[in-house]
C-alpha cells in the first residue's frame, strides 16, 4: 500500500486533536455544564455554531454526509437550548481542557504556531465551514490555538472533500455506502446509524453505485469504484494542498514531528472504531 501524500498525513496528525470534541468527556460535561446534554445535540450545536442560529438546510447541505431526517431533529430546535455563543464557549472549553489534561508535561507552543500558520494560510473560497470557523476569535493559549488550528483545517479538507465528492457525482448517502464498500469491517454499522440513514436510503445507495459498477453484488468496492475513489481522494488532496505549500517542506516536517506525539495522547479518548472515519495509519 502506497504511502499516504503529505496533506492526509498531516490530516491524520491534527483530527485527533480536533476530534476530542466529540468523545472526551471533559467536552460533554462542558456543554451539560450550559443544560445542554445528548450527543447529538452537543454535536449539531457545537459544529453549527460558527454559523449562528441557523436552520437544517444550511448544515444539512454543509454537513454533507447527515441524513436531512436527521439534521433537521436538532436543528434549529437546540437553538431553544443553548445559543450558537454558549455553544461556541463550551465546545472551545471542553476541548481545550481535555488536550491540557492529555498534553501534561508538554510544551505546545511551537506547534501552535505552526499550525495557526497553516490554519491562516487556508484558501476559503467555497469553503463554508472552514471559512465559518476561520472567522471566529483564536483564542490566547497554545492548547486553545492549536486546537482551533485544527479545527479550520479540518473543516477546510472537509469542504474540499465535499467538493471533490459532487465532482464525481456522489451524493450524501453514497458517500457513506462507498467509503464502507472500501473499507469493509464494522464501518457500516457504525456509520449509517451515526449518520441518520435508513436501511431502504443505504440500499438504494447501495444500487445506484452498483449501477455505476462501483460496488460487486455483496456491496465491496470493485476495481472500477476503488479506482474512481482513489481520483476522489487525489483532488481532495489537490484541494488541502494549499496551508502545506504555504508552511514549506521544512516547516510542515517539522509540524508532523511535533503533532506525532501529540495525536497519540489524544487517541486516548478517540475511538478506534469511529465514524468519521479517522484511523491511526492514516489511511
Amino acid at each position: 500500500m502506497a504511502e499516504p501524500s503529505v496533506e492526509r498525513r498531516m490530516w491524520a496528525l491534527f483530527e485527533p486533536l480536533h476530534a476530542v470534541t466529540y468523545f472526551a468527556p471533559g467536552a460533554a460535561a462542558a456543554f451539560e455544564n450550559k443544560g445542554l446534554t445528548g450527543f447529538w445535540r452537543r454535536y449539531f450545536a457545537g459544529r453549527a455554531a460558527a454559523f449562528g442560529a441557523v436552520g437544517a438546510g444550511p448544515v444539512t447541505a454543509a454537513f454533507f454526509g447527515f441524513a436531512p431526517a436527521m439534521v433537521a431533529r436538532a436543528l434549529p430546535s437546540v437553538w431553544g437550548r443553548i445559543s450558537p455563543r454558549e455553544a461556541l464557549a463550551a465546545r472551545t472549553a471542553g476541548a481545550t481542557a481535555t488536550l491540557t489534561e492529555l498534553f501534561a508535561g508538554e510544551q505546545p507552543a511551537e506547534v501552535a504556531d505552526l499550525l495557526e500558520q497553516a490554519a491562516r494560510m487556508a484558501d476559503l473560497g467555497g469553503r463554508v465551514l472552514a471559512a465559518a470557523h476561520a472567522d471566529l476569535p483564536w483564542p490566547d493559549d497554545a492548547v486553545g490555538r492549536l486546537w482551533h488550528a485544527a479545527t479550520v483545517l479540518r473543516e477546510h479538507r472537509g469542504d474540499g472533500h465535499v467538493a471533490a465528492l459532487l465532482t464525481a457525482g456522489v451524493d450524501g448517502c453514497e458517500s457513506l455506502v462507498w467509503r464502507a464498500g472500501l473499507e469493509g469491517g464494522r464501518l457500516r454499522e457504525v456509520t449509517q446509524p451515526a449518520r441518520g440513514w435508513t436501511d431502504d436510503e443505504w440500499q438504494a445507495a447501495a444500487d445506484r453505485l452498483r449501477q455505476r459498477g462501483w460496488l460487486a453484488a455483496d456491496g465491496s468496492a470493485t476495481a472500477a469504484g476503488r479506482a474512481a475513489y482513489g481520483r476522489v481522494e487525489q483532488l481532495t488532496d489537490e484541494l488541502a494542498a494549499s496551508p502545506w505549500r504555504h508552511l514549506g517542506a521544512a516547516g510542515t516536517e517539522r509540524c508532523a514531528e511535533l503533532l506525532a506525539p501529540l495525536a497519540g495522547r489524544a487517541w486516548h479518548v478517540v475511538p478506534e472504531d469511529n465514524p468519521i472515519p479517522l484511523r491511526r495509519d492514516g489511511r
